[in-house]
């Protein structure tokens, strides 16, 4: 299977890599982290380009292109740890508000972000059992619960909500600041990206989807999407170690040319190219529906993560002494690869769901 990019693709990936690397350099990326945050005016920047409308068809306000070219931008904005909610706008709650035309047309304009509150208390992804209860109110419908670890929800004004109805499992929609709502910011790794705890006491939603298997594609579609997201990651953390090799001398040679260097260097460039492949086969597995595409996406999501992770490490390591200074990015990329790891479930619990569809 031939993944390379088309030409729209190419062109789509070289406008993405441009606009970050002006807009975001790494400077400015850790003043929003250490700072306040992500400012939601900076947001309608990513719609005027086009961005949140990627996979939508043209007469909802998209660009009519697909679930692949998101991870072509998705990448760069590993790339760049870019801090706002593209994430979890575009990849998590889009999908979920497919039937609301007024919210889609609203996210794709920039005019809002969303996203998605899932979790309990154990961090469980699940599709049953969920800790936000939804009880019809007349013919409206009103929710109660408890979600944690929601990204972006000191951004999103808008909150996809996946909550247990009388018929199982679906998806509703609230105004993060509405009527029986209350939210907090919770501790993370990254604060590039942080998370939030929901409070829902009988707060008024809006229904969006109760067929069997939406939580299901949305987990698949953020899967692969962490999995290319990783390989971003990994790839300028490569970057960054690959350039102090050439530069940094010891003994009167560059320290690329010792071993020790240049094999840990060579073995993190075979684990991004393997990661990415492994990403890009998710991401045409899940937008074509395949039937491989839940597998697809776990691998992947397992494979490219810990690539991440362990190509920090090393990155860190070439790096020296100054490779564990707060000033230097590579402890900023690091934080990336944890938070991508560990967000829907650690690699150990992707792989497991993998050998139990292999093993039946």
């Amino acid at each position: 299977m031939n993944f390379t990019f088309s030409d729209e693709q190419e062109m789509l990936r070289k406008s993405a890599h441009e606009f970050l690397a002006s807009r975001y350099p790494i400077e400015r990326v850790a003043e929003i982290a250490d700072g306040a945050g992500f400012d939601a005016g900076q947001w309608s920047e990513v719609a005027d380009l086009g961005w949140t409308g990627i996979s939508l068809p043209e007469d909802a306000g998209g660009a009519g292109m697909g679930f692949l070219e998101e991870m072509v931008v998705i990448e760069e904005l590993g790339r760049s740890l870019y801090p706002g909610p593209f994430f979890s706008t575009v990849v998590l709650a889009q999908p979920a508000l497919a039937g609301a035309s007024d919210l889609v047309e609203q996210l794709a304009a920039g005019k809002t972000a969303a996203t998605l509150a899932w979790a309990g208390a154990d961090g469980s992804f699940a599709t049953s059992s969920l800790p936000t209860k939804a009880t019809r109110d007349g013919d409206a419908w009103r929710l109660s619960g408890i979600t944690l670890f929601v990204p972006d929800l000191a951004v999103a004004e808008l909150v996809v909500v996946a909550a247990e109805g009388e018929g199982g499992a679906g998806l509703w929609a609230v105004q993060r600041d509405g009527e029986g709502v209350r939210w907090e910011d919770l501790p993370t790794v990254d604060s590039t990206r942080r998370l939030g705890a929901l409070h829902l006491d009988n707060a008024p939603a809006r229904q969006l989807a109760t067929e069997a298997g939406a939580l299901d594609r949305i987990r698949d579609r953020a899967l692969a999407a962490l999995a290319v997201e990783a390989v971003g990651v990994a790839d300028r953390a490569l970057q960054f170690a690959v350039e102090h090799a050439k530069t940094r001398v010891q003994f009167d040679r560059p320290i690329g040319v010792f071993q020790a260097v240049s094999h840990k260097l060579a073995d993190a460039y075979v684990d991004v190219e393997n990661a990415r492949s492994l990403a890009y086969f998710a991401g045409w597995a899940v937008s074509n529906g395949a039937d491989e595409a839940r597998d697809a996406a776990a691998g992947a999501k397992a494979y490219a993560s810990d690539a991440a992770v362990d190509i920090c490490e090393k990155a860190i390591q070439a790096h020296g002494g100054i490779g564990f200074t707060w000033e230097h990015p590579l402890h900023r990329y690091y934080k990336r690869a944890l938070w991508i790891s560990a967000f829907m479930g650690w690699p150990s619990a992707q792989r497991a769901r993998v050998a139990a569809a292999l093993l039946g």
